[in-house]
């Protein structure tokens, strides 16, 4: 995380090791990524909302999931507002990483190789998401 950006939820580093798991934290504060096809999400089928481990913020919505065949939960939109990215340099790469705009977290990658009508896959971290079923 940047030291200059500042999110609506902030916790102590304390703060968020109480409330996440180990492999939470790693992914959501430390910039991790889980193995794929660990998550149970990217099996996740019913409808409802992907919302981040973290905060509980509502983040994408079973309507822009698709089986990307990556082994990560992909979606192609994110609900208007819910993550930011920025430019990451790491491993020798350049990719734009996704970010809950919320409180920050480190939710994975976004690539331009997804379907319409965006092109664009997100492809998160299951273990950085929570999924909210949709009653009824």
């Amino acid at each position: 995380m940047s030291t200059t950006e500042t999110f609506p939820v902030q916790k102590t580093e304390e703060e968020w090791r109480a409330i996440l798991s180990p492999e939470a934290y790693r992914v959501l504060r430390r910039h991790g990524t889980e193995r794929a096809g660990t998550s149970p999400l990217d099996r996740e089928k019913r409808a409802g909302v992907f919302a981040c481990a973290g905060c509980g913020a509502a983040l994408f919505t079973s309507e822009a999931k698709f089986d990307s065949g990556t082994g990560w939960p992909s979606f192609f939109r994110p609900i208007e507002g819910a993550v930011a990215t920025r430019e990451d340099r790491s491993f020798f790469m350049r990719r734009t990483e996704v970010h809950c705009a919320t409180c920050g977290g480190h939710l994975g990658h976004v690539f331009p190789d997804g379907p319409a009508p965006t092109g664009l896959r997100y492809c998160m971290n299951g273990v950085a998401l929570a999924f909210m079923p949709r009653e009824g």
